[in-house]
């Protein structure tokens, strides 16, 4: 679990996230377990399909013209994000990837966004 009610995530547990006020959960709340956030605005991560993170799931993030991009690999560390994506990642121009569990991703894309940079977060939301 995770919690943080300065924000702009707010809460973590389980399935479920509370962002800036608004729950997003496997129950159907909000846009879902599975988040995508820049500057600070959430939709559904639709893409994430399995636990290999393909380019085409971290597209909508190199496309967002960030500095850094933060992967929360589930409340367990479940989802892997192989050489290749991880490539792709560099070659798009991010200059920094981090990936930590769900709880741990949700806390450093919080500070970042504190600190002002510009940062997206795909994060999945159970395993």
């Amino acid at each position: 679990m995770f919690e943080d009610l300065a924000g702009p995530i707010e809460r973590y547990e389980w399935g479920r996230f509370q962002i800036n006020g608004k729950v997003h959960s496997e129950d159907g709340e909000g846009v879902g377990k599975d988040i995508f956030m820049v500057e600070n605005v959430v939709s559904a991560w639709e893409e994430r399909k399995g636990h290999r993170v393909k380019r085409s799931m971290v597209r909508r993030a190199l496309n967002a013209e960030v500095q850094i991009l933060v992967i929360g690999n589930g409340a367990n560390g479940a989802l892997i994000v192989p050489k290749k994506t991880r490539q792709a990642i560099a070659d798009a121009g991010i200059e920094r990837l981090i990936i930590k569990k769900t709880p741990e991703a949700c806390a450093e894309y919080n500070q970042l966004v504190r600190e002002g940079k510009r940062v997206a977060l795909l994060a999945h939301g159970t395993c």
